[in-house]
């Protein structure tokens, strides 16, 4: 399946149906009157977080939603139906935005949580509604409210416990093959990664959720690269764990780079948790090592991990901090959702 986090659709909600104009004619009854029923109101547009999908892909084969229009009054005092509903089904973590991609109208960050997007229009009232005693034959009848129409945009945030940032070609999608059942693509040269991956890892008892960002260079935040598409998806992470090539020329000036990308970006990213780790350390010589290690030293503070997804070297001390973090991370959003739940 193909990964898309974008889709522009025009919604319609439906029509009112009309009201009747009728009277009561039977034998033997001298004086029917009218009975012309009311029509139905029309379908609404909503959006809903369902489970099973982490792509929009559907969207990009239709476009167009529109709901049901109303049934139309009858004689007998009979009501048209309401119209069928239409429902945009979304992964969990969409954004609904305004035709100008920058308004918010929901964000649906929980499963099962619905929006109202649009109201179907009003059911005209048929002639029996405007009978009185001045008026005991009415011949009129309202036609139903139209609907209401405009184009929306859909942006997915995937909905991560860490995401994996660095540059381009730093081991990130060889680290999410290496510790959970995802297959993205890996090769020897930039971008090879065009779209977030999800990956489950499951690590000493407990599951958690790593996405491999697309690879952030100098001047992402502006549209340079494919990276500022995706720094949307680091969002919703809770912690971050960057990779820095060990081989590099200057991995200090590496890890510099994304940092700067991270923070020009804004939304939180650069108050994120971080665990920082040298990837490649199979291939990297000692010399390289002990250089790369005092360069991020100098500017984390701390020692970073030394990993190698290839030969396994540093995973588990990786996944201990990743746990670690997540665990943090479940303990801070319960605290903030009730305090009775934070530690003393």
């Amino acid at each position: 399946m193909k990964f898309l986090d974008q889709a522009k659709v025009y919604v319609r909600s439906g029509d009112g149906g009309a009201g009747a104009v009728s009277f009561r004619r039977e034998k033997f009854i001298e004086f029917g009157g009218p009975d012309g029923g009311d029509g139905g109101r029309g379908g609404n547009v909503w959006a809903e977080a369902v489970d099973g999908l982490n792509t929009l892909i559907d969207y990009r084969y239709q476009q167009h939603f529109k709901a049901k229009t109303g049934g139309h009054g009858m004689g007998r005092d009979r009501h048209g139906a309401k119209g069928a509903d239409v429902v945009l089904k979304v992964p969990v973590g969409t954004q609904l935005l305004e035709e100008d991609n920058e308004t918010l109208i929901a964000d649906l960050t929980e499963l099962g949580q619905r929006e109202l997007l649009l109201e179907g229009g009003n059911g005209g009232f048929g002639n029996a509604h405007f009978k009185s005693s001045t008026n005991r034959a009415p011949r009129r009848a309202n036609p139903g409210q139209e609907g209401e129409e405009k184009w929306i945009w859909l942006r997915l945030k995937l909905i991560a416990d860490i995401g994996i940032v660095g540059l381009p070609n730093a081991g990130k999608s060889t680290l999410l093959a290496r510790v959970s059942a995802a297959k993205p693509k890996i090769a020897e040269y930039p971008f090879t990664t065009l779209h977030p991956n999800l990956g489950v890892v499951r690590h000493k008892g407990v599951e958690f959720v790593l996405a491999d960002i697309p690879g952030l260079i100098e001047g992402a935040h502006e549209g340079a690269g494919i990276g500022d598409r995706f720094l949307g998806h680091v969002e919703r992470c809770r912690a971050l764990v960057h990779l820095v090539d060990a081989t590099g020329e200057n991995p200090g000036k590496a890890y510099e780079t994304v940092r700067e990308e991270l923070e020009a970006y804004g939304h939180g990213l650069a108050e994120k948790d971080e665990i920082v780790a040298l990837s490649r350390a199979d291939i990297a010589t000692p010399e390289q090592l002990k250089s790369a290690k005092g360069k991020i030293r100098r500017r984390t503070g701390h020692m970073p991990l030394v990993i190698s997804a290839a030969t396994g070297q540093g995973i588990e001390m990786l996944l201990d901090q990743c746990l670690e973090l997540v665990g943090k991370a479940a303990e801070e959003a319960a605290a903030a959702a009730d305090p009775r739940w934070s530690r003393p």
